[in-house]
């Protein structure tokens, strides 16, 4: 009887202790659960704040180049969007924030004229004369526009921008000037038409873009989007939400 019992009370102790890991493992699934849950969350609401002050503040500063990004052009004429953003350059190089002005942007297949060529005929309309105007144009995304426009200001030792552009772009492409070497603030338009949900879905995009670039770099995550737009053709139209539409041309 007594042998019976002690068997019976080891059993019952295995039991319990079996039961307490089963428990406990349970429970680390589900805190690790949690927290595959949360940090990403979190990390992307901080970086949708992040994006969103940026598009709120203007950083204008003396320096040495304005850079306007480029957007959508029709045969010369900027359209509505690239016009906002040269208005706010026209205007910061009247107010002698920086005595150069960067226009960028290439052109589609078909295109007679580029981004840039647009962007500083507008210009000229606005008093800068073409002294005060560099042209970028090649890029046909903003790093692209960056990219090539830091190349020739580094050869004039011009390292300290301010970056044109609408404001829920502000913060992506400082991310991309900063890696590309330049000293750069952002100025965003204020008279941009891309306002309400739209603006909002923008900045959805933007904070994506962001948040990817800051864990594998700005340089690689446009490699990355080459590559899923070369895999998935049809991509170009649907795929450009989230981690789409690096073009520094919206409208």
């Amino acid at each position: 009887m007594a042998e019976a019992a002690t068997g019976g009370g080891v059993a019952a102790a295995d039991g319990s202790r079996s039961r307490s890991r089963s428990l406990n493992w349970a429970r680390v699934l589900r805190w690790g659960l949690a927290v595959a849950v949360v940090v990403p969350v979190l990390y992307f609401g901080v970086t949708f704040l992040q994006v969103w002050w940026t598009a709120r503040h203007d950083g204008a500063r003396p320096a040495q180049a304005l850079i306007v990004l480029g957007a959508a052009q029709y045969d010369g004429r900027p359209s509505p969007v690239l016009r906002a953003r040269l208005d706010h350059a026209a205007d910061l190089w009247h107010r002698r924030i920086a005595p150069v002005v960067v226009v960028t942007g290439g052109k589609e297949e078909g295109d007679r004229f580029t981004e840039s060529q647009a962007g500083a005929n507008y210009l000229h309309t606005k008093g800068i004369p073409d002294e005060a105007i560099l042209r970028e144009a090649t890029g046909r995304t903003s790093w692209q526009s960056l990219a090539a426009s830091a190349r020739f200001l580094r050869q004039r030792r011009i390292r300290d921008v301010v970056l044109v552009s609408d404001p829920f772009h502000a913060e992506r492409i400082r991310g991309i000037a900063d890696e590309l070497g330049l000293d750069a603030a952002t100025s965003p338009t204020r008279t941009s038409p891309i306002k309400g949900f739209s603006e909002l879905r923008h900045m959805v995009t933007e904070t994506a873009q962001v948040a990817v670039a800051r864990i594998i770099g700005f340089r690689r995550l446009v490699r990355v989007e080459q590559r899923f737009a070369v895999a998935q053709p049809e991509a170009r139209s649907a795929g450009r939400a989230i981690l789409w539409s690096a073009r520094s041309g919206v409208v």
